[in-house]
């Protein structure tokens, strides 16, 4: 296999709090559009948390057969819909042969809702009374299943689950495929669909939740205030190419996967290493294959979930990969703060950050940052998107298992 193609984003698709397609994700995110509200999805009159950031008038048969949507969980609808808007944005199809045709895509959870509703029918109703359909429309290699299937995708198919660093973990998979010579396209990115009683019931008990009931003080990343990320659902995928066979098809360009890290802290199941080694290694590996220099001009989109250990060990991580003056003179934003957590959504809302920012030299913003911590004393871009001619952005995502991700991007 050759070594080291150039990868290049020739298609993006959203399905996200902010909108349902890439033209509305990314306007609310420059726009500082706030994507929490009450949480419709279920009563929550029993539980802490109230306030989620959902995917509002998703119509899943735009993209699905009626008789599809009945056997699709939430997060594969999703992703089927944001990999149809890649594809058919890209004009990919039919230019690779399927055998060269890929689909690396992430999730945290799977189809949880679907677990919910059939284990209550377990349990109330007796065990032949649950669907026979259970099994398939609950595991978490089924939106990568479908996608392949949809498009003829005969190349490896297959979900990363890195639970919040699954989105950028399928990314970097996926540009590793392509770089490697192992596919000449691939379908990425994440989804999740997980506001539903038992995530919110257990995320509320292990205090990983806000339990603010006010969307504008709920995600609140590196601010004093902060008490906790609030949950988001959605999916977003891109086409990832080879770069010449994207050049001399004349595909629309929008900007090139250069570097990729992916490290595990080794160290406990949910909190992060309190020297943040793992996530500042993850950052040196993707800085150094994106070729990165002093003279780079360089924006993080922050993993920046509003949990009080989170946010300030993530800031030790950037100090420790950049140097603590490159550090505080780069752009650092959470834009969780305007799409809640989507989980194995995250890392792929976040690459799309990155991709526009770099293509459009605006900086979307950390809303809602009134009080900034002392201890998370970066250039956090509070509350109004900067403009900035950027040469490299980068994206992290840290997850329970302490995974930790980081791509970098740049333009062609």
């Amino acid at each position: 296999m050759s070594e080291n193609r150039r990868v290049v984003v020739t298609g993006i698709g959203a399905i996200t709090p902010l909108g349902n397609n890439v033209a509305e994700t990314w306007e609310g995110m420059k726009n500082g559009k706030n994507g929490i509200g009450p949480i419709t999805l279920f009563d929550t009159e029993k539980f802490k948390a109230k306030l989620g950031a959902e995917v509002k008038g998703f119509d899943p048969q735009e993209y699905l057969e009626i008789n599809e949507v009945l056997r699709t969980d939430r997060y594969a609808q999703f992703a089927v819909a944001a990999a149809q808007q890649a594809v058919e944005e890209s004009g990919v199809q039919g230019s690779v042969e399927p055998e060269r045709f890929g689909v690396i895509f992430g999730t945290g959870i799977g189809g949880i809702s679907t677990f919910e509703v059939e284990h209550t029918k377990l349990m109330e109703r007796g065990p032949r009374r649950v669907s026979p359909l259970f099994v398939p429309m609950m595991i978490g290699n089924m939106a990568a299943g479908m996608i392949a299937i949809k498009h003829d995708c005969r190349n490896s198919a297959i979900p990363a689950v890195t639970a919040c660093a699954s989105g950028s973990n399928a990314i970097g998979e996926a540009l590793r495929l392509v770089r490697h010579g192992y596919a000449d396209a691939v379908i990425t990115g994440g989804s999740e669909a997980a506001i539903v009683p038992s995530a919110i019931a257990g995320f509320v008990n292990m205090q990983a939740l806000s339990v603010s009931e006010n969307p504008d003080e709920a995600s609140l990343p590196f601010d004093k205030r902060r008490g906790g990320f609030v949950i988001g659902e959605g999916a977003v995928a891109f086409i990832l190419e080879e770069y010449e066979h994207a050049k001399a098809r004349g595909a629309k360009i929008y900007g090139e996967v250069c570097g990729y890290g992916s490290t595990c802290d080794a160290y406990h199941v949910t909190a992060p290493h309190p020297e943040a080694r793992g996530a500042a290694q993850a950052m040196l590996e993707a800085m150094r294959e994106a070729g990165y220099t002093e003279s780079d001009v360089v924006y993080v989109n922050a993993h920046g979930t509003g949990t009080p250990m989170n946010d300030v060990i993530e800031t030790e991580a950037i100090k420790k990969a950049l140097g603590v003056e490159k550090a505080k003179e780069s752009y650092v934003s959470s834009t969780k703060s305007m799409t809640g957590h989507m989980l194995g959504g995250a890392g792929a809302i976040e690459a799309l950050a990155c991709i526009f920012a770099l293509n459009e030299g605006v900086i979307p913003p950390t809303i809602n940052l009134n009080e900034q911590d002392e201890e998370c004393d970066l250039n956090c871009v509070p509350n109004t998107a900067v403009e900035a001619d950027i040469t490299l952005a980068l994206s992290n995502s840290l997850g329970f298992g302490g995974h930790n991700a980081c791509i970098a991007f740049r333009k062609v």
